[in-house]
Parts: C-alpha cells; structure tokens; sequence
C-alpha cells in the first residue's frame, strides 16, 4: 500500500512516520511518498525520515519528490498537510485580525478565512490529480481550516475526504486519564464543527461521567488541557457540555483578543523559529530519532488519530471515531452537505456519520451561524468572488459589522486573495 503526503516537508511529518513505522505491516505499508514544492524544507524531512525508517527497520520506502503527481500515483490514501504561504502567510494573516481589532487566529475568524481563501484552489488541484492518478484514494484532510478544506473537497473535489483534528481524540485521552480509566472505556457524545465542538455525554462502561467532569473543572481542578478555559462555574453547569479549547474565542472574545495583542510574537513568529531548529535538527545526518522539541510544534496525537482512521478503512469490523464529515442528516438543522465534527461508524465498507440527535438551541444557534460562513466562504474560494467573501465575513458571529467586514475584505484584496488559482 502507498501512501502520499501532499506537505510532506512539514515538521510534522516525522511525527506522523512513527505512527506509521508501527502499524506498517498492518497497513501493508510499501511506501511512503513525500512531497512538497519548497525542496529546502522536503530535502531535510525526507532524510531524516529516511534514517527514522532504516533505524526501525520498516519494510517500507520512503521516497520525496516536488510532483504531486508522482508522489499521488496510485496511492491508496493521500495525506493533506500543506501549508499555501508558510507561517509567513499566517504572521500576516493574525496582524491583518488585529489590526480591525478582530482574531486572525488560523482556523478562526479572519485568520481562519484568509488562509482558506489561500487552500482551498490548492486543494481542488490536488482532488483533480487524486481523481486522475489514483481513482481508489481516500484524502485524509489535517490541512487548517481543516472544517472549511474538507466541506471543498467533499461538495467540489469529487474526492472520498475526512477530515482530522487531534482534538478529539486528545480530549479523549486527556479525560480518561482524569477519571482514572483505560481510553478504550470512554466514549465522548461528541457534537459541532472543526474547532467548533462540544462534548455532551462522556460514557464510561454505560454510564454519564460528565457531570462528574465538569465538577471538577468548575472548581478549578482537572487536566490542564481539557479544556483550556476558565469559565465561570455557573455557566458550565448551565451548559450541561465541555466546550472544546477554540470555543474560547467565541465566549471569551475580549479576553483572547487582548491576550493575542499583548503578546511580543505571533503564534506564526514562534513556529517559524521552532521550525528552523527542527529543519536544522533533521539535517544532521547524525540524527535518526524525533526531538523531544517537536512536540512544542503541537499536534499531539496527530499520527495516531491518522492511523486509527486508515486502519478502520481497512478492516471488516466496524470502530467509531470523531471524524469531519458531510453532516447528510446526522445534524438537523444543517444542509446535508454542511462538514461537520461527530462520530463516525468507519470500516472497509467507508465512513457513515452517525446520528447525534436533538442539539440544544444555545449550541445549534452557533453552530448554524459559522457554518453559514463556511459553506458562503468557500463559494467565494471555489469561485473567487468577493461578494461570497463579503457576505461570509458579515455572516461570521465575530466579525462586529457591515462596516468591519467591507475594510477587511479591502485588506484581503490588497494582499492579493482574490484573481488568482494560485495565491
């Protein structure tokens, strides 16, 4: 079995092959094809990938190339990790936020929107190839906004897409080690979309351990990671649901945006430096086993979330995992071919959204809101229109005005998202 990596230069790339290195002969793994367009950043990951591999011993090559189409022929799944203007783009893209006194955040608000005006041409290029070089291919989507990227694919791409986020299933493990019990023993009543989510329900052996949870979280205690909010007691027992940590940006707008203001770098800033060491770090042919610095690039739980879902393709016996998919009629209130984040019955036969029945008004209400901007955002990207664009930004609930939406659309204009397939 080949798989692609479309981004393959990333420094997340290593993360994803250990992953691999272990389930390979389960996968019947025969290469691993590596691309990207910028050969100093693919030159260094493929080798050190390569030395990663020669030092497990897989059985498996791993091969780079800059062709997409090369890298793409005859792979059974594809991997969508790109990158469309570097963490340059996304410096850009957070001042542009804070310069309209709003989030540019990369997968929220007008960070988020910039950055899927930039893909989302990119990766209707990439489902064409797909379709051309390797017909029986399922794209498995992480490139942010990983929601907004997917629903492209799966409504323009004519191509099989999930998405992934580790959130999920780092909410996941994070909450099984609070209660003191094997992962395998919980599963989340999971609801929303991409960096949208909400958990409802977190059953252990048949029974509701959320009350349980939020008691602790609203007294201050619990895992530092789940969530990463600190709300207001009352509220989260109104709720009745954890919100997952991007959720802050919409319940906690005033205080994100003064913390994001305050800060001397940007998130993109921090990268790009984390970024060079790592790229100079994979250099050294001296080094065949990841950094522990790699895990401050993020993305915990990113290979296991990846290869959990190509296991589950392979197999006759069905698992469930909280994939972005076409919400069909799993979520009322939704279009059918709205993305949404809920779980899935995966397995050789594909990836079947399961029903997550009523959705209560105080979460609905959101939901429906921001995919209005999703699905009018990218009927802007897919046909460059500034108009979709104009009305996705007064349709995004944290974009304050008719007013605010117009001068960002002028900042976008001025940075050239628009006329161009290839930004």
């Amino acid at each position: 079995m080949k798989m692609a990596v479309i981004g393959g230069g990333s420094t997340y790339t290593p993360e994803l092959l250990g992953g691999l290195i272990e389930s390979a002969a389960t996968l019947g793994m025969s290469e691993l094809a590596l691309q990207d367009i910028r050969a100093d950043r693919l030159t260094p990951v493929a080798a050190f990938c390569r030395r990663m591999a020669a030092r497990a011993g897989a059985a498996f090559k791993v091969s780079d190339t800059l062709s997409h189409e090369e890298a793409i022929e005859g792979a059974r799944f594809v991997v969508l990790q790109f990158r469309v203007g570097g963490q340059e783009a996304r410096h850009e893209d957070i001042l542009m936020g804070l310069e309209h006194g709003l989030i540019g955040q990369e997968t929220t608000g007008v960070g988020g929107m910039a950055k899927a005006l930039r893909t989302i041409p990119a990766a209707l290029d990439v489902a064409r190839i797909v379709r051309e070089r390797a017909p029986r291919a399922t794209v498995v989507n992480f490139t942010n906004p990983s929601g907004i990227v997917t629903a492209a694919l799966a409504n323009h791409g004519e191509v099989p897409v999930a998405g992934l986020c580790n959130i999920p299933l780092e909410t996941r493990m994070e909450l099984a080690a609070a209660l003191g019990v094997p992962a395998e023993q919980v599963t989340l009543d999971y609801v929303g979309l991409n960096h949208l989510a909400w958990v409802r329900r977190v059953m252990v052996n048949g029974s509701d351990r959320l009350p349980e949870v939020i008691e602790v979280l609203a007294s201050g205690g619990g895992p530092k990671n789940i969530p990463e909010i600190e709300y207001p007691p009352a509220f989260l027992r109104a709720l009745k649901a954890l919100p997952s940590p991007y959720l802050r940006y919409y319940y906690a707008t005033d205080e994100m945006l003064a913390e994001l203001r305050k800060k001397k770098r940007t998130r993109a800033q921090e990268v790009m430096e984390i970024e060079r060491w790592l790229l100079d770090f994979y250099a050294d042919e001296a080094n065949d086993v990841p950094p522990p610095m790699l895990s401050e690039r993020g993305g915990a739980w990113y290979s296991r979330a990846a290869v959990d879902l190509m296991l589950a393709l392979e197999r006759d016996e069905p698992s469930v995992q909280v994939l972005n998919v076409r919400n069909g009629d799993s979520v009322a209130g939704l279009p059918p071919e709205a993305v949404v984040e809920i779980p899935c019955e995966v397995s050789a036969k594909g990836i079947a959204p399961l029903p997550v029945g009523e959705v209560a008004p105080e979460i609905l209400g959101l939901i429906q809101a921001v995919s209005a901007y999703e699905r009018l955002t990218i009927e802007a990207g897919v046909d460059e229109s500034e108009e979709k664009a104009l009305l996705a930004l007064v349709a995004h609930p944290l974009v304050p005005s008719v007013a605010v939406a117009m001068s960002v659309l002028e900042a976008m204009r001025r940075r050239g998202l628009f006329g161009s397939r290839n930004p």
